[in-house]
């Protein structure tokens, strides 16, 4: 029995021995044996002498102190002739055969193996793993685009400049570049990613030692610079950089132009915190923005209040859309040949509860930016849709579209709905859409464009002359109709450019076959000017202010009573 039992015992420990010498071979981790006393290598695996750059016999002739670094020798000693906590490990660094240095982290424990007394040490290479710690470092406080830094690490930088020594003022540059969406829509993502790093590099080519500059996202840059002396210099930094930036880009074979806005912060004049001073030039950005195109403002204290006024426009414009507070007030479109009304265009009115009436130019730009254009459009969509099937005959309604209704994917679905609702035929159904819908994914757009038109609809091309290719989209769209801008109606009589405009954008629509609608008509001497060049349709004050869905009816029959010898109807 004693036999047996010996047996077993040493065929389990065999194969005990065999299990680890296989595992202690192929483990990915350096390993090795050591003596318990000398800690001379017994046994090492091939990861730890690609570890440690050396043949498996030349370690076999060395100790796990001889391929640690003289200066923690005895601190490495130490640790492995003692019994460490379970998981314990020692972090210092070895070297390697040509001299190099390798940081490590190093576990060791007694064990038997072979009815002897050892130290099994497995010793994991940290260069990969902070290496990797390191870029993530990197990336959590910078732009991987442009590789510069990001709002955060700039926030810092800025941060310790306030607080650091130094003469002068503190200059801090927002930027924001012009037309990048338009671009970026047009030629795409790609082409778009380029252009930022391109702006990036020409911004950081005009550094000066002590300078900082990140990119806070989308094409938002800022530039920090110390020691200006006042408005002057930081004026001519600004500046500097607009002109940087404006200048002709040619990306992947494209030419491309874009401007930028700058808003300017000055500490401590403006502020002696970072989070402040960084709110404050994007106020004065914001404030470029609206005065147009390649501006530069410096931060003004009313701006905040300006910014917290449209902070609460934002709120209450949000809320209006649930409360029922927008309306639709409508402007009768007029044939030139007989002045009879052949429909209505549909524009959108806020009746706010204490401010009264609202202008749109006062809250659709916000609506835009804020993304409540899209439920607000499909609004107006459906209860222009719903008005105009109780108006007699055939007259049409005319509703304009948004790129952004566009870019919703749900326009189709929209219109669709809106005349099942309402049962008005597509036929009387008018969309208005701007150049910039083409601009932006044209290609997309056309393709929803062609999707309305076999549902019924027709479309008109609304403010045209005003982009830099209504033309080409002519060729590609056949339009139903086209519509005049009314800023050159406005300059007949007084611009040469703006009657040379109409004529040859009423002889376009002769030519084509296509009615053109002259917007914006307000006096006997533009009506006489556009009848006698063909215009098909005006559509104005001279005929009529917008007005709501109630006074419709009153005016279609004053219009059929009315004598067309003797001018327009009577003005509502």
């Amino acid at each position: 029995m004693a036999a047996r039992a010996t047996r077993r015992r040493l065929a389990r420990n065999e194969a005990d021995g065999e299990s680890f010498r296989l595992m202690f071979e192929g483990s990915p981790t350096a390993a090795a044996l050591c003596d318990a006393r000398s800690l001379a290598f017994l046994a090492v695996n091939e990861a730890a002498a690609a570890l440690w750059r050396r043949s498996r016999l030349d370690l076999l002739r060395m100790s796990l102190i001889d391929v640690t670094h003289p200066d923690e020798r005895e601190e490495a000693r130490a640790f492995a002739l003692r019994e460490p906590a379970s998981g314990a490990q020692r972090v210092g660094r070895c070297v390697r055969s040509d001299g190099a240095l390798v940081d490590v982290a190093t576990r060791a424990r007694a064990i038997r193996f072979e009815g002897r007394l050892v130290r099994l040490v497995t010793v994991t290479d940290l260069s990969e793993r902070r290496r990797a710690d390191a870029r993530l470092a990197y990336a959590r406080r910078h732009d991987e685009l442009t590789g510069l830094p990001n709002r955060a690490l700039f926030r810092e930088t800025l941060a310790a400049a306030l607080a650091g020594p130094g003469s002068g003022e503190i200059a801090v540059l927002y930027l924001d570049l012009d037309r990048f969406k338009g671009v970026n829509d047009a030629l795409g993502h790609l082409v778009g990613d380029r252009l930022l790093r391109a702006a990036a590099d020409r911004l950081r080519a005009r550094l000066a030692p002590g300078d900082a500059l990140a990119r806070f996202g989308g094409d938002e840059f800022a530039l920090m610079r110390k020691g200006v002396a006042g408005e002057k210099e930081a004026g001519a930094l600004a500046a500097l950089a607009l002109e940087t930036l404006g200048r002709p880009y040619a990306i992947d074979g494209h030419p491309v132009e874009i401007g930028a806005s700058v808003g300017v912060a000055l500490a401590p004049r403006d502020g002696r915190d970072a989070d402040l001073l960084l709110k404050n030039a994007d106020l004065a950005l914001h404030r470029a923005k609206e005065e147009g195109r390649r501006a530069l403002r410096f931060f003004e204290p009313g701006m905040d209040a300006r910014a917290q006024a449209r902070r609460r426009l934002e709120v209450e414009l949000r809320r209006a859309l649930a409360a029922g507070e927008f309306e639709l007030y409508y402007q009768p479109l007029v044939a030139l040949s007989d002045g009879a009304i052949t429909g209505f265009e549909a524009l959108l009115r806020w009746r706010h509860p204490q401010r009264g009436m609202v202008a749109p130019a006062e809250f659709i730009g916000l609506a835009e930016e804020i993304g409540l254009i899209v439920p607000l459009g499909e609004w107006a969509l459906r209860q222009a849709c719903a008005e105009a099937a109780t108006w007699p005959g055939n007259l049409k309604v005319a509703v304009n579209l948004s790129c952004a209704q566009f870019r919703s994917g749900n326009l189709i679905h929209a219109v669709l709905t809106a005349l099942a609702a309402s049962g008005l035929p597509a036929r009387r159904l008018e969309l208005e859409i701007t150049e910039s819908v083409l601009l932006a994914e044209s290609e997309a757009n056309l393709t929803t464009l062609r999707s309305l038109r076999s549902l019924g609809v027709s479309v008109s091309m609304d403010d045209f002359g005003t982009g830099y290719s209504s033309l080409s989209y002519l060729r590609a769209f056949p339009f139903d109709k086209i519509k005049i801008d009314r800023s050159f109606v406005s300059e007949l009589g007084r611009s040469g450019g703006s009657m040379a405009i109409v004529r040859a954008v009423a002889g376009l629509g002769v030519s084509l076959g296509v009615p053109t609608t002259a917007e914006g008509v307000e006096t006997g001497e533009q009506l006489a000017f556009l009848r006698a060049e063909g215009c098909t349709e005006m559509q104005g004050y001279f005929f009529s202010p917008p007005v709501p869905a109630s006074k419709i009816r009153p005016m279609i029959e004053a219009n059929e009573t009315a004598d067309p010898r003797f001018g327009p109807p009577l003005r509502h």
